[in-house]
């Protein structure tokens, strides 16, 4: 039996050891219905979290939740993804999938940040951007190609991590880091293991076998040098113990943090320029990306 938030049971599958697990067992565990979401883990890691709505253009995104809140007595900002527990939460938190106005609240608060010296946390989960009409109206790509540009020149610590889900461009416009780092069973991909399958099987049901091809796990992204730490779950995966995943998790924030804290802002800069500029390379030799004027 797992137990959530609410201490309430819930029937769980019987569920291979992490070892041995798929990697779309693992993409299943990543989208599990009671997986610790961006509030529960601000709620057990962060002290006096303060929310900030809107992007001062548009109107507020409840898919990206942003503020600023005190990370062991340290001034820190704070932007996540949100996804809903029940129909209706899902539907007013759009299922974790952001439209322009979330990227662009979530910019203005990591310029907040920037601006009064705040290192920032990321969390992502989400399938990916709300691919709908109106938020292609309002630029849905343009805002996710900006949010890149300008996290990669911030020039405060900032600090990623996959918690559940990492859905392509909606993913890797909070994504852009000093450290990127991955709770055991989340997923990081370009696309989703159905519509990978249906593009080149005309069968979303052979997801299993493009979860596969996508490595799209921890470990498969951690050996491509694409995330710099795994973050181990609890047995069974993080939706069977909110309270340890948050201890893990501060645990590893805590050391990530310091590392990021520890070198120059130059330098600091030149290696997540660097990072961002390796997402995606495959089959080439490792030479080094230029650093960016000022």
């Amino acid at each position: 039996m797992a137990k959530g938030k609410d201490g309430k049971g819930e029937a769980e599958p019987v569920e291979p050891a992490g070892e041995t697990r798929t990697a779309f067992e693992r993409v299943q565990l990543a989208r599990h219905a009671n997986r610790p979401y961006t509030l529960d883990l601000i709620e057990r890691l962060f002290e006096d979290f303060v929310e900030l709505h809107g992007d001062q253009r548009f109107g507020d995104d409840p898919a990206i939740v942003a503020g600023f809140a005190r990370f062991h007595g340290l001034p820190i900002a704070i932007v996540g993804h949100q996804k809903g527990r029940d129909t209706k939460q899902r539907s007013y938190r759009n299922f974790g999938m952001p439209k322009p106005e979330g990227y662009r609240k979530a910019l203005r608060v990591m310029m907040l940040g920037e601006k009064f010296g705040r290192p920032i946390f990321t969390f992502i989960d989400t399938p990916g951007a709300y691919p709908g009409i109106d938020a292609e109206e309002r630029g849905q790509a343009e805002a996710i190609a900006y949010n890149l540009r300008e996290m990669a020149k911030i020039k405060v610590p900032i600090i990623v991590t996959v918690i559940g889900e990492g859905g392509s461009g909606g993913a890797l416009a909070i994504g852009v880091g000093d450290q990127v780092l991955m709770l055991e069973n989340s997923i990081y991909s370009v696309i989703s293991p159905e519509g990978c399958a249906a593009i080149l099987w005309k069968d979303s049901s052979k997801a299993d076998r493009a979860a596969e091809g996508l490595r799209l796990t921890a470990q498969h992204l951690l050996d491509e040098g694409i995330v710099d730490k795994i973050i181990p779950e609890p047995d069974g995966g993080a939706h069977n113990d909110y309270d340890q995943t948050a201890r893990l998790l501060d645990s590893a924030l805590s050391e990530r943090l310091a590392e990021a804290v520890s070198c120059s802002q130059e330098d600091r800069l030149a290696r997540r320029y660097s990072k961002l500029r390796r997402f995606g390379r495959w089959g080439t030799a490792d030479q080094p990306f230029p650093t960016p004027a000022p």
